[in-house]
C-alpha cells in the first residue's frame, strides 16, 4: 500500500501531465471539437483579417471551414448572433489551456488559477501566450470574452485580466530581465478591459458600482443535452413557487398571446397555488408559459458571473443583473490597484494618481452598499429594490483578498468562517439549492482566493487549515478516482456529486484545480507541507 507522500506525488504526476494534455493548437483536431453543440466545425476569423488562405492548413487536416465572422466587433454590442449561421472556434494566435472535458476552449476566469498553476511549473511562455490571447480578443471581438467560442461573443467573465499580467509580468521579472515594453502594451490593453466593467450596461444603477450583464437575448445554446430540459425545469419550478403570477413566468393563452417570444413554451402542468380569491387564479392546465425575457437576461447575466449555476442572485440567479455584486467590485477594485501599480512601474504618476483614487472611491462604495456590520459578512446589493441580500455566500472573503476590507471587516469576516468550512475546504453556501454552485460543493478558485485574503490580514492558522483540507481532500480522492475535478462536495470529502439544476457532470481534467493546487501545496506552512507528505 501506498504512504500518503506516494500519493501526493501521483498527483503531481497527473498535475504535470496534464498541462500538455489539456495544451489546444489551431493545428490539433482535437481542438474542434464541442460537446456542447452538434454544428459541423467552424473556425471563425476576424472580419478584417486579411489573408485566409495562409491558414487554410488550420482546417484540412480536420476537416474544419475556415470563415469570416460577419462583421468588425469593437465592443459587445456589435455583436449579432443572429448572422453567425453556424457556431465555431474563434481563432486564436497562441496555444491555451482548457479547462477539460465540454470545456475545450480558452476560458475568462479559469485561465488566472489555470496560468498560476503554469507559472508554479515553469511553463512561462504558454502563460504569457494565453495572456497574448486576452489582447487578441479584446483587440478584435470586442472583449474577454467567456471562452472563444462564436457563442460566447456576447459576455465576458469575471475581470481577472491585470492579475495575470502581473502574475506574468514577476515571473518573468524573476527568471530574465523585466518586460515594461510588454508591460506597457499589457496596460493598453487592461484599460480597455476595465472600461467596458465602468460604463453601461454593465453599470448598476446609481451605485457607482458594476454589474454582471449579457449583451444577449433569449436561452443560451450551450446547455450540454437538449437547452430547453433546463429552461423547462426552471419554468416549473417557478410554476410550483407561485404559479403563473410568478413574475419570471408569461401566460401564454388564448387572452395572453404573445407577439414576440425570446424562448421556448411550456405546458401549464398543475394550475395555480390555491387562492384566498379565486377570481385570481390566472391558469389551467390547458395554459402554457414562458419564461420571461428578464430571466433570460439574468440566466445569462449569471453565466457572465461564472457562478453557474446558483440560486444567490434570487432562484436559478434569475436577478443577476439587478445586483451590484461583491465579486465583481472586488475583482475591480483589485484590477484598479494593479493599474496603479502599472502605472508606477512605466512611470505614469498621473495615470497612478487617477487610479488610487477610484480604487479609493469604489472601496468606499463597496463599504457602502455591500458590508453588513452586524452581521460581519459582505453581502450583494440589489440596486433594483435598494436592499441588500442576505444569501451567506463565499464571496464575502474577496474583499480580503483584494485587500480592501479594513482589519476590523477582516476579522469579522474570518469570525464567521465556520459558516462555511467545511472537512474538505470551504462551501459555496449555506443553501441546498441542488446546484453546482450551492452547498455542499466547493470549488478550487474560491479556496485560493478565500486562503490568500485570510492570509493578507494575518489570519495564517485558518488559512492554513483550509488549504490542507482541501488539499488533502483531493489527494485522497485521488487514489480512489484517478481524477482531479471540476469540484467537490467537501462536506462528504469526495467528488461524487448529485446536482439536479444545472449542469450535473463533474469534469475532469481539471485546469483551475490542477493551478490551485500548485498554488495551496506552494503557500502551506512547512510543518502541513511535510504532514501531507507525510501522513
Amino acid at each position: 500500500m501506498k504512504n500518503r507522500s506516494e500519493h501526493l506525488e501521483d498527483v503531481l504526476q497527473y498535475i504535470s501531465a496534464g498541462w500538455d494534455d489539456l495544451t489546444r493548437s489551431l493545428d490539433q483536431c482535437k481542438t474542434y471539437e464541442d460537446q456542447k453543440t452538434d454544428d459541423e466545425p467552424v473556425l471563425y476569423f476576424p472580419a478584417d483579417f486579411k489573408d485566409l488562405s495562409k491558414c487554410q492548413h488550420l482546417g484540412e487536416n480536420c476537416g474544419v471551414r475556415l470563415e469570416r465572422l460577419p462583421e468588425i466587433i469593437k465592443a459587445p454590442q456589435d455583436v449579432h448572433l443572429s448572422k453567425i449561421h453556424a457556431g465555431g472556434l474563434l481563432y486564436l494566435p497562441h496555444p491555451y489551456v482548457v479547462p477539460g472535458g465540454q470545456f475545450n476552449e480558452m476560458y475568462g476566469w479559469d485561465s488566472y488559477f489555470i496560468i498560476l498553476g503554469l507559472l508554479r511549473a515553469n511553463r512561462l511562455e504558454l502563460a504569457k501566450g494565453m495572456v497574448e490571447n486576452f489582447f487578441f480578443e479584446i483587440q478584435h471581438y470586442g472583449s474577454i470574452l467567456n471562452a472563444n467560442r462564436t457563442y460566447y461573443l456576447t459576455r465576458s467573465q469575471p475581470p481577472f485580466l491585470t492579475s495575470m499580467i502581473l502574475a506574468v509580468y514577476d515571473a518573468e521579472a524573476l527568471s530574465r530581465a523585466k518586460d515594461d515594453a510588454w508591460l506597457e502594451r499589457a496596460y493598453e490593453f487592461a484599460v480597455i478591459d476595465y472600461e467596458q466593467w465602468t460604463h453601461p450596461p454593465h453599470l448598476a444603477g446609481d451605485t457607482g458600482l458594476s454589474r454582471y450583464f449579457d449583451h444577449g437575448e433569449g436561452p443560451v445554446p450551450e446547455i450540454i443535452g437538449e437547452p430547453s430540459d433546463y429552461y423547462r425545469g426552471a419554468a416549473q419550478f417557478f410554476l410550483l413557487l407561485d404559479g403563473t403570477k410568478e413574475p419570471h413566468l408569461v401566460l401564454v393563452d388564448k387572452d395572453h398571446p404573445v407577439e414576440s417570444l425570446v424562448g421556448p413554451l411550456f405546458p401549464v402542468s398543475a394550475p395555480d397555488p390555491p387562492s384566498k380569491n379565486p377570481q385570481e387564479s390566472s391558469g389551467s392546465p390547458g395554459d402554457q408559459v414562458t419564461l420571461s425575457t428578464d430571466f433570460y437576461k439574468g440566466d445569462r447575466s449569471m453565466r457572465e458571473s461564472g457562478f453557474d449555476v446558483s440560486f444567490r442572485f434570487g432562484s436559478f440567479s434569475a436577478e443577476t443583473h439587478h445586483f451590484a455584486p461583491v465579486c465583481l467590485n472586488s475583482l475591480l477594485y483589485k484590477t484598479e490597484k494593479d493599474l496603479e501599480r502599472m502605472s508606477s512601474l512605466l512611470g505614469r504618476q498621473k495615470d497612478a494618481a487617477q487610479w488610487k483614487d477610484r480604487a479609493i472611491d469604489r472601496q468606499q462604495r463597496i463599504q457602502k452598499y455591500l458590508w453588513d456590520a452586524e452581521r460581519g459578512i459582505y453581502f450583494d446589493f440589489n440596486y433594483k429594490t435598494h436592499t441588500l441580500s442576505s444569501y451567506e455566500y463565499a464571496t464575502t472573503f474577496y474583499p480580503l483578498w483584494a485587500g480592501l476590507a479594513s482589519k476590523e471587516q477582516a476579522r469579522a469576516v474570518v469570525e464567521n468562517l465556520p459558516m462555511f468550512e467545511q472537512p474538505g475546504g470551504l462551501a459555496m453556501s449555506r443553501v441546498e439549492s441542488q446546484a453546482q454552485w450551492d452547498y455542499p460543493y466547493g470549488w478550487a478558485p474560491i479556496q485560493l482566493l478565500a486562503v490568500e485574503g485570510m492570509r493578507r490580514y494575518g489570519f495564517a492558522a485558518d488559512a492554513d487549515r483550509v488549504a490542507y483540507n482541501f488539499l488533502s481532500m483531493v489527494i485522497a480522492d485521488f487514489v480512489t478516482d484517478r481524477y482531479i475535478r471540476e469540484k467537490y462536495d467537501v462536506v462528504k470529502r469526495t467528488s461524487e456529486t448529485r446536482i439536479v439544476k444545472g449542469y450535473s457532470q463533474n469534469v475532469i481534467g481539471f485546469g483551475w484545480t490542477n493551478g490551485v493546487f500548485l498554488e495551496l501545496l506552494h503557500e502551506l506552512s512547512p510543518a502541513l507541507l511535510e504532514r501531507i507528505k507525510s501522513e
